[in-house]
């Protein structure tokens, strides 16, 4: 007998809360979808052996790669579109990858739609469940060519400064902000003999291994003018002999400047050294040429002057002598030749005036007389000096500021006298700064006291010695004057009716100062 159907039975669940869900995650996978698909980076996935699931948007439009065409005839992840020279160093990373669960990372060529090959940088990490097992592998590839292609072009340009560095015929260094060396250039490695990593040395710093090089009678300046410097922030100078690595000393003028951060906080130093030792010896050389030459044509001058002088003088001497031995002989006669005797008397006074004159027409040439000077303006006489004076001060490295007090009266004077004075005066300060290190100034000022008008030439150099005697003729500190400079200085000055004398320069050096009447006077 057949089944009868007695009834249906059916049952209704409410699966609102599921569509709900369902709707909800689709929405959030295509949210995600599209935030993967912005992202400007190729993202991809793989199984946990390998085989190709996923490539985003990106991948496709950027490479032109399908998920099909990165996936290899066995199932697993094809590199065809690694350059063929990267290729395998990026298969062996994978593979590694793989079998080892340990993150991906390879810098590789990488194809792109127009055919062109570009740097990628490739990262890959694992996904795996709560027992550790790898479930799946999550990579992401970011383009970096243009990065790639700055840091070649950086490294080119920074072999070819270093080339550059390494041809300038100088010493070149670098310090920290405590003083510590860096660097040397080639130049200078080859001429201590030693690297900076050379001058590492147990409870030493580097900077006082580099110190040991310095000439023993310099080190102690050496180093109280670099700390100094490091500890201001000033721009160090200075002139030091320095120990070559065959043992001689070399002279080197070295400078140095600190770099700093947008702060202003010092981050390095970069200096300079350069040898100047056949600079120094060549004007040396010269310097003892000129003073030669000098002393010869004062020899000569002095020869030629005294022949006219004893040429000039013998004359009326000689008709001195020989009046003298007649009227002698008149007197001595029986009976004495009064009368004559008076008559060679005679002669002999008008032959002594005649001596006289000679004598007063030689100083005459020596001495300035009031009508012959003009009222003349001091700054000019100032400027003239320094223009002459600028080629030499800059040679030995002075820097000279001259302040003349505007609206200065004229003064009567013989410009050439009073300019051989200031340029004596100027000489003599920067041959007293010559062996000083750090900054060398010479100052020229003119200021108007009362009735007179005053000019200071001050140097940083020594100081004076022997300050009483420095103004006597033939009087000289220096190893081939002649002591006569400073005298005629003084004799010129006061032939205008004005005084020269010396005076210390605070803190350091020496300073001369004259004055000159604004009214024309003349020494008696």
């Amino acid at each position: 007998m057949g089944a009868v159907v007695a009834a249906w039975c059916g049952t209704s669940i409410g699966i609102d809360v599921y569509r709900k869900t369902e709707t909800a995650l689709r929405e959030r996978e295509r949210q995600l979808q599209q935030l993967i698909d912005t992202v400007p980076a190729l993202i991809w996935s793989t199984t946990d052996d390998g085989a190709p699931t996923y490539v985003n948007k990106r991948f496709t439009e950027v490479i032109g790669a399908t998920l099909q065409d990165i996936t290899a005839p066995n199932g697993k992840l094809a590199l065809s579109v690694i350059h063929p020279d990267d290729r395998a160093a990026a298969a062996q990373a994978v593979a590694r990858s793989f079998r080892t669960g340990v993150s991906y990372v390879a810098r590789y060529r990488q194809l792109r739609r127009d055919g062109s090959w570009r740097w990628t940088e490739t990262r890959a990490e694992p996904l795996r469940d709560d027992s550790g097992a790898i479930l799946r592998w999550y990579g992401v590839s970011v383009d970096i060519e243009d990065m790639v292609v700055a840091q070649q072009a950086l490294r080119e340009r920074e072999r070819e400064l270093s080339q550059l560095v390494d041809m300038v015929p100088s010493h070149l260094w670098r310090l920290t902000p405590e003083g510590e060396p860096i660097f040397f250039n080639k130049r200078m490695v080859d001429f201590l003999g030693l690297d900076v990593a050379d001058t590492d040395r147990p409870g030493s710093s580097r900077l006082e291994a580099v110190i040991e090089k310095v000439h023993p009678d310099d080190a102690a300046r050496f180093r109280e003018v670099l700390h100094g410097c490091l500890a201001t922030g000033e721009r160090f100078s200075m002139r030091y002999r320095l120990r070559r690595s065959d043992g001689t000393y070399r002279w080197m003028s070295s400078r140095a400047d600190p770099m700093r951060d947008q702060s202003g906080r010092i981050v390095q130093w970069y200096g300079l050294c350069h040898d100047i030792d056949d600079q120094l010896r060549a004007e040396e050389a010269l310097r003892r040429a000129s003073e030669k030459l000098a002393q010869a044509t004062q020899a000569a001058s002095l020869a030629e002057l005294s022949a006219a002088i004893a040429h000039e003088v013998n004359q009326p001497l000689g008709a001195i002598a020989a009046n003298a031995h007649a009227c002698r002989r008149w007197l001595s006669a029986e009976p004495p030749n009064v009368e004559r005797a008076k008559i060679t008397a005679d002669r002999i006074v008008r032959d002594a005036n005649s001596a006289a004159d000679v004598v007063g027409r030689i100083r005459a040439l020596f001495r300035q007389s009031v009508e012959t000077r003009s009222r003349t303006a001091l700054d000019g006489i100032f400027e003239e000096v320094r223009r002459l004076m600028a080629e030499e001060a800059a040679r030995c490295r002075v820097r000279m500021n001259v302040d003349v007090e505007s609206g200065l009266p004229l003064v009567a004077l013989d410009r050439v006298q009073v300019q051989q004075v200031l340029i004596n005066l100027v000489r003599n300060g920067i041959e007293a700064m010559d062996c000083i290190a750090g900054e060398k100034v010479l100052e020229m000022r003119a200021r108007r006291m009362g009735d007179f008008v005053q000019a200071r030439i001050s140097d940083c150099g020594r100081g004076i010695e022997l300050a009483d005697r420095i103004f006597e003729p033939f009087f000289t500190t220096k190893q081939n004057g002649m002591g006569m400079g400073l005298a005629i200085c003084r004799s010129i000055i006061e032939s205008h009716g004005g005084r020269l004398w010396a005076e210390r320069n605070e803190p350091r050096g020496a300073a001369f100062v004259f004055t000159l009447p604004l009214e024309a006077k003349t020494a008696p």
